[in-house]
């Protein structure tokens, strides 16, 4: 399967997709708790954007792909947030 045939044909969601794998980079790449939780913050803002979409056709395949991912993505960094409280509890210095 070429990437065209497996990108998700939306021009918001293409906008946003860029936005969040950067986010997930950072995330990722993040050595403190707040730097974490900040990536993971902006990361539910720009899925949060897609998850509102005006355009969403349940029929669609293209949305609903879209709204699987963000709600993966949104999870994700809900999951990251809730592990920096959690090691902030504890006196962990990272995670």
């Amino acid at each position: 399967m070429t990437d065209e045939q497996a990108s998700i044909k939306c021009p918001g969601y293409q906008a946003q997709e860029s936005i969040c794998a950067r986010l997930a980079e950072r995330i990722n790449a993040a050595r403190t708790v707040s730097e974490k939780a900040s990536a993971a913050l902006e990361l539910i803002n720009a899925v949060q954007e897609l998850l509102d979409c005006d355009e969403y056709a349940a029929g669609s395949i293209d949305c609903q792909c879209c709204r699987g991912v963000s709600v993966l993505r949104k999870e994700a960094a809900e999951l990251v947030l809730k592990m920096g409280t959690i090691s902030q509890q504890f006196g962990s210095p990272g995670m």
